[in-house]
């Protein structure tokens, strides 16, 4: 079963599938040590790399398993950073939702706001009862940002990370259907 890549405008971003045309920035984001400190894998070090993720999203709508979507700014068309769901299961009605942003796009309200269009977007079209993320025990910035949009913090993982020999700590975030609450500020459309 595929599952098609929304397109979703909100007043400030565009979520949208992948291109080819994104491997260069998405490779910029994942290869920035500062980005990535917090994440569960290493920078990366080569361009293919990029074009594996591509593929993996390809991949995932075509097996209906998830979406990830590319997040440029609405204004001048700069690319933001990406959002997605993962591990979407029907028959649990659940999915992993996590983003990735570029450096200079920290600090806007971009990452809130691109999450939430994409919960809106899952919520409805999806029939989730429960999405779950992860966040570094350090990253109280992304913390926060699920915190924003209605997560609850559920627990920790201890010790669940190890990435060029540093041993990290994960918070479990849960956010179930009923307890959704779509912003009355960010409202997302299709197309």
């Amino acid at each position: 079963m595929t599952l098609a890549t929304p397109v979703l405008r909100t007043d400030r971003l565009r979520l949208r599938p992948f291109t080819d045309a994104d491997a260069d920035p998405l490779f910029a984001l994942h290869s920035s040590t500062h980005v990535m400190r917090y994440w569960d894998s290493p920078p990366w070090k080569e361009r293919a790399r990029a074009e594996r993720f591509l593929a993996a999203c390809r991949k995932m709508s075509e097996e209906g398993t998830g979406a990830r979507v590319a997040v440029d700014r609405a204004s001048d068309g700069a690319f933001v950073g990406w959002c997605g769901l993962t591990e979407w299961n029907p028959v649990y009605r659940s999915a992993s939702l996590g983003y990735c942003l570029d450096e200079a796009m920290w600090g806007h309200g971009y990452a809130t706001e691109a999450a939430h269009a994409l919960l809106w977007w899952a919520f409805d079209t999806l029939d989730l009862n429960r999405v779950q993320a992860e966040a570094d025990t350090r990253n109280a910035a992304s913390g926060r940002v699920l915190e924003k949009i209605g997560f609850m913090r559920e627990g920790t993982l201890r010790e669940d990370c190890v990435v060029n020999g540093e041993t990290s700590d994960s918070w479990v975030f849960g956010l179930i259907r009923r307890e959704w609450r779509p912003s009355t500020t960010t409202r997302a459309t299709v197309g």
